[in-house]
């Protein structure tokens, strides 16, 4: 337990991706099969890379969850004691329509309710929530009053520890209104030490699309980092003691929109264990994002240290 390097706290489903690209739900005819979620992602990702991770979250008492179990456990090496299971809900289903690949469409099977919104703090073990180097969860988790809770007590356990990360993590269709979204995440950054968000994120959270401007009101609430994704100028990331650097994007044929952002976490949090500068911690997140823009899953194809690597070595070869 001591060994854990990494705890993410959300929403796990499983996934089917249209093999079919570019072409509406009518036509599709196969589906390929993995698991997904923002935290199950980050997990899965920070894992391929050699890092402990632990995911907790909950399943439904059936196949599915049966498969996400032994998934995260046996293909992608994720510690799976916190994930447990709700004896009356399913497991939910999440169907990827990538037409066009680059902006797909999810269709999510989370009713009547999702059992990741059923976790208690009973359910995680406080001495890891309070110790774990990195302690990682979506803002989705404050959409739900139940699962606000839970994490608002994790958080009073976690006491503002070092890398306490939170991904702001925007998604319309879990919220009522974005005046819900802000009014439920905007306290939540006090208890966090970096925050990770695009531009609609930041808006949400710290009411600005200006990213310099969004990097300043993040820290001004007392955070050590503020990741900035800036979309096609790269990524920025400001830190408390003044650093402020940006790195320019990789440009890739998209083969699917889809988890780009969690690899980009995965490797985030690789930096962070290793120690590195920011701006190199922010070179390999966007390297592992682009590299999985370039492939069809998100789990399966999280990429390796040596996938990274050779990308890297590629730009600064030409």
């Amino acid at each position: 337990m001591a060994e854990l390097e990494l705890l993410t706290v959300g929403r796990v489903s499983v996934d089917l991706y249209a093999e079919q690209l570019g072409e509406p739900m009518r036509n599709v005819t196969s589906f390929r099969k993995s698991i997904g979620g923002t935290a199950t992602n980050v997990a899965v990702a920070a894992a391929r890379l050699g890092r402990s991770a632990a995911l907790a979250t909950k399943v439904g008492d059936d196949q599915f969850g049966d498969y996400v179990r032994h998934a995260l456990e046996h293909t992608f090496g994720v510690d799976n004691r916190f994930i447990g299971t709700d004896p009356d809900l399913k497991t939910p289903l999440a169907f990827a329509e990538l037409d066009p690949p680059e902006e797909p469409s999810i269709i999510f099977y989370r009713e009547p309710r999702a059992p990741d919104l059923n976790i208690n703090p009973a359910d995680i073990d406080p001495y890891v929530v309070a110790n774990v180097p990195i302690f990682w969860f979506p803002a989705s988790r404050f959409s739900d009053e139940r699962a606000a809770d839970t994490m608002r007590s994790l958080l009073n356990v976690r006491k503002r520890a070092t890398h306490t990360v939170i991904d702001l993590d925007w998604r319309p269709m879990f919220w009522e209104s974005p005046e819900q979204a802000t009014e439920a995440i905007s306290p939540i950054l006090d208890h966090v030490t970096i925050a990770i968000g695009n531009k609609d994120e930041c808006e949400i959270a710290v009411g600005t699309r200006d990213m310099n401007e969004a990097a300043d009101r993040l820290l001004e609430r007392g955070l050590e980092m503020a990741v900035m994704k800036l979309g096609a100028d790269g990524v920025m990331i400001a830190t408390a003691d003044g650093t402020r650097v940006s790195v320019p994007p990789y440009w890739v044929d998209v083969v699917c929109g889809l988890g780009s952002g969690d690899a980009f976490g995965g490797a985030f949090c690789h930096g962070l264990l290793e120690g590195w500068d920011p701006e190199t911690i922010i070179k390999w997140g966007n390297a592992a994002g682009a590299i999985v823009a370039g492939r069809l899953m998100c789990a399966d194809d999280m990429p390796t240290i040596a996938d990274i690597e050779n990308l890297l070595a590629e730009r600064d070869a030409s």
